[in-house]
Order: structure tokens, then sequence, then C-alpha cells
């Protein structure tokens, strides 16, 4: 059965000529469809987070002013202004304080602290390297910038400044920063404070074993086969080179298979000139030797400034050992010819400095 107004509806849609009917709904106010309504709420709040996005954008690009007495800047931010406002080594000094206070730093098996070579102990020797001694280093090129190598150098002065600016030599002017390892005397790790800084700095005592370890570890090794000899022989044999032993640094190079490089330090023999030592206080003092010089013990402390003398440091055409057989370290005839290939080519290399020297305080 249908209803009156439907039958109207169809009465008047069929008297339109020809025209398609128009469908008018029916439905009053609040009785909308109910996907039209929630589509009409989804636009509405899309409008809203849209002109709320808008606004935040706004208000960011808008210049802040601070009242007194308000704290709105992020701590983050400030932070690298006024750390830019303090000197390289003073952010250096607070740095390496912050991390001993926090223990946030680390040493190598054998006590090698690269931090604390870095802040306290490259900065003066540096200085000294520069204005004092004013070394000139020569045949940086035949130094590795990786891998290991073994550094033979003469050793004079009395104290043992040389294997010091070597050091300064090796850091300073290969790319990368590299450190020298130097193999020490069983004294120098015997002394009280300078065995512990000697440790620190790199330093290691001087047997195959460790050589072996830090060669094979792609270190740089130093080693000064005169020993006491070498440092603390008298002004009048200076530049003359003293035995080097049985040639123990040679056996670490051809195990490990790294080059050997000669190193020859002009202007450190004059630094201390050494004319005579007390015996007697030298055994007192369990030392190799007390040495006298013009100005110590004469002047006490003051007499134990170095002279400024001008140097020179020469790295050598590397020695190869990977060549040999790896029974090689057994022949002992092989062993003595290098060490004395080296011991030669670095008396050839001071007699050829010495030469083209024409002061001793002006190179």
């Amino acid at each position: 059965m249908s209803r009156p107004y439907e039958n109207s509806h169809e009465g008047e849609a069929e008297d339109v000529s020809g025209a398609e009917a128009q469908v008018i709904p029916l439905h009053g106010p609040g009785r909308e469809k109910p996907d039209s309504a929630a589509q009409a709420d989804r636009d509405l709040r899309e409008s809203e987070e849209a002109q709320e996005h808008l606004e935040q954008e706004r208000r960011a690009d808008a210049p802040v002013v601070e009242f007194p007495g308000t704290a709105r800047v992020s701590p983050a931010r400030t932070r690298p202004a006024d750390a830019d406002l303090l000197p390289a080594p003073l952010r250096s000094a607070l740095g390496f304080l912050r991390d001993r206070l926090t223990g946030d730093y680390t040493v190598d098996e054998f006590g090698f602290d690269a931090e604390l070579t870095e802040t306290l102990l490259l900065p003066p020797l540096r200085a000294l390297y520069e204005k004092w001694f004013r070394v000139d280093t020569f045949g940086v090129e035949n130094l590795p910038t990786d891998g290991g190598a073994l550094l033979v150098s003469n050793h004079s002065g009395t104290l043992p400044l040389d294997a010091l600016m070597t050091a300064v030599a090796v850091h300073d002017h290969v790319p990368g920063g590299r450190y020298l390892r130097g193999l020490g005397a069983d004294l120098v790790f015997q002394v009280p404070l300078v065995g512990s800084f000697a440790r620190k700095s790199g330093q290691t005592l001087a047997c195959n074993a460790d050589a072996e370890r830090l060669l094979r570890k792609g270190e740089l090794v130093g080693v000064w086969p005169e020993g006491f000899k070498g440092i603390g022989k008298p002004f009048a044999s200076r530049y003359k080179l003293q035995r080097f032993g049985r040639g123990g640094f040679v056996s670490a190079a051809l195990r490990t298979g790294v080059p050997i490089i000669p190193v020859s330090v002009i202007g450190a023999e004059e630094i201390y000139p050494k004319l005579g030592e007390i015996k007697l206080l030298a055994r007192v003092l369990g030392l190799p030797y007390f040495p006298v010089t013009p100005f110590f013990p004469l002047l006490g402390p003051l007499g134990a400034v170095p002279l400024p003398t001008k140097w020179s440091i020469e790295f050598g055409e590397p020695i190869r050992t990977d060549t040999y057989d790896a029974d090689a370290v057994d022949d002992p005839m092989l062993v003595f010819t290098l060490t004395d290939q080296v011991r030669e080519s670095i008396q050839q290399s001071l007699y050829k400095r010495l030469s083209q020297r024409k002061s001793v305080f002006k190179g």
C-alpha cells in the first residue's frame, strides 16, 4: 500500500515536460546523514589544526624579548658561545681536568696516556724544541705515516734531551701526529716521578719483548743503542759513536719485519759539555755518572740549564728487514752486519752535518 505523499511526488515528477526530475531530500534539520556529519567534523578539525600550526610557526619566527629576571634561553644554546670566549689552551686544560676528575680517559697496556702527553708534556717540550734549540728536521719523508718502524739514534748530552726532542719531531712532522714509543733503561723507571711520567708519555723498558709487541701493533719505536756510554761520554769524544751492543734492536726488527730508520742528532753534545765526573757521588746516588760541566755543580740549579745550541735531526733512508727469511734472526753474522750498517749510516750522517755547520749556536 502506497502513502499519499509518495503518489503526489511521482505525479509532479511526471508533469515536467521532458526534464529530469530533481530529488529534494526531505530530512529535516538535525537529521543529516551520519557519514556527512563525520566528514564535516574531520574537515573542521583539520582546518583548526592547520591554523594552530601556522600560528606556532609565526610565534617561532617572531623576535623574543627577554625581560629582567626571566631565564628562558636554553643552556645548550649558550654553552658554545661561552666556550668560544675561552682561549684554546684554557679550554684544553679545563677538558683535561674534567676527564681526570671523572676518570673519562684511557691508557694502553704499557701505561701510555695520550691525553696527558698532549696536554701536559708536549707543550713545554715543543717550546724547548722551537724556541731554545731551534731544531731543524730533515728526512721526515722517510718516516712511515702508518705501520711500525724502528728508529735508531745516536745518544748524547749528559741528560736524554735528544730522545725527547726526537719524539717532538716525530709527533709534529709526521701526518696524523704519531707518537715515538721510546725504549728506556731500567734506571729511568726506578727514579720516582720520572718513571711514572716516562710510562705515561709512552716509554717502556728496553727489552726485546716490549719492543716486538709495540712494533707488531704498528707503533714507531725509538732506541738509543749507545745507552749511558753515549749520553755520558766526555766532551772530547763528542759525535764519536760508542759501541751499539749486541744488536738486539736488529733482532726485534727482523722478527717483526719492520724497517730500521737511522737517526742522527746534531747539537745535543754541546748543551752540557762534560769535563769530568765525581764517581764517589755517583755511587752514593746510584747513578751511572755524576757529571761536572763548566757550570754544574758550580752554579747549582742554574748550571742545569742547557746551553741554547742549534740542533738538527735527520731521519735517514729506511733499511728494510722484510726481505729476509724467518730464520734470518738466528744468523749472528747477519745481525752483526745490519747493526754495523745502521751505526755506519748514523756516523756518516753526523760527519756530513758537522761539516756543514758553521756555528754551535747558529747552525
